[in-house]
């Protein structure tokens, strides 16, 4: 099932402006046309369900937190990873893509912070720290050892906020929607050099169904 996510509402009532304004001039072929400009930011919202959304994700699986391309997968770059040593996935959103956002571990929320900043594009090296975005850091006991998982929502050229709904604390599944991005942007996550990226630059990637990374079997999960 496709839903339409709350925030198209004030975004699909300005878009709906035009074909109003070209009803009331008497210009029905006009406001016909026009009247596309709406359903199409209406369908920027759509929100689609996953497969994790009806079964849940095996506790060793990373999965994609955005649909897009994968722009990066490999060592932590420089200026972009958090400090310490990462494994990093860059993903980019076009226009075209879905913007519903969903974690790509589950466990408990223990940072969200905002970051104001500029609308670089998003596929450049310096919109991972130079944007506005979101980090969120979750981290999941696991036979006995703690697994953490760095992610982080980038608004882009287009994009010009970033909506996240959850707050530090919170306790999340694999795969749960935490928000959304406006209009082609950029999600990056990292994970600690033990686990495997399952992706390489250019695979397409599906919010809550690809698995782009894994923890070995070694690490004690059952």
């Amino acid at each position: 099932m496709v839903t339409i996510d709350r925030e198209a509402a004030p975004a699909t009532a300005v878009a709906a402006v035009p074909a109003v304004l070209a009803a009331l001039a008497g210009r029905p072929g006009a406001a016909l046309t026009l009247g596309a400009l709406p359903a199409a930011v209406a369908l920027f919202f759509r929100d689609p369900d996953r497969s994790a959304d009806r079964t849940p994700v095996a506790d060793d699986d990373v999965v994609s937190p955005a649909d897009g391309k994968v722009m990066y997968a490999g060592p932590g770059q420089d200026g972009v990873a958090p400090e310490g040593e990462w494994q990093q996935v860059s993903i980019f959103l076009s226009a075209f893509d879905v913007h519903i956002n969903r974690t790509p571990y589950g466990g408990r929320l223990r940072e969200v912070t905002y970051r104001p900043g500029k609308w670089l594009a998003a596929y450049t090296h310096e919109s991972a720290h130079l944007n506005e975005r979101t980090d969120l850091v979750v981290e999941r006991e696991v036979a006995g050892r703690i697994r953490v998982v760095h992610f982080r929502q980038i608004v882009g050229l287009m994009a010009r906020r970033v909506v996240t709904r959850v707050s530090a604390g919170e306790e999340i599944s694999t795969g749960q929607r935490i928000g959304l991005m406006k209009f082609g942007s950029r999600m990056d996550v990292f994970v600690p050099p033990e686990v495997d990226l399952l992706v390489q630059s250019g695979a397409r990637v599906v919010a809550g169904e690809t698995v782009i990374a894994r923890w070995p079997a070694a690490d004690g999960a059952p």
